[in-house]
């Protein structure tokens, strides 16, 4: 049995955060859905720990998600501008449209 070509395309989501966030909770929620039809690996970054200061752009800004193909670079507060992303508040449809684009990429 072969996998199929989805598995070899698994995407790479990072969740940038912070605590006391609600909009970082729902996020998790939206993550949780999708992850449900469609596994993918999560990493979690807060943003406020010391040993992520590179992150601080993101400061009044989470939650962001970076979407990558699972075999690429991690993530580099220097390409972050090149960076698949949504922002804030996203729907489980728009998180699907964004791993598509990587995958196809």
């Amino acid at each position: 049995m072969r996998a199929t070509s989805r598995l070899y395309q698994a995407c790479r989501i990072t969740l940038f955060t912070r605590q006391n966030c609600q909009l970082c909770s729902q996020a998790r929620t939206v993550l949780s859905v999708v992850w449900d039809t469609r596994p993918f690996a999560l990493k979690e970054i807060d943003i406020m720990k010391p040993e992520n200061k590179g992150w601080k752009m993101y400061e009044f800004d989470v939650p962001v998600i970076h979407i990558s193909k699972a075999q690429a670079p991690e993530e580099d507060p220097v390409r972050s501008s090149n960076a698949a992303k949504l922002m804030h508040r996203f729907a489980p449809e728009e998180v699907h449209a964004k791993m598509d684009s990587v995958e196809k990429t």
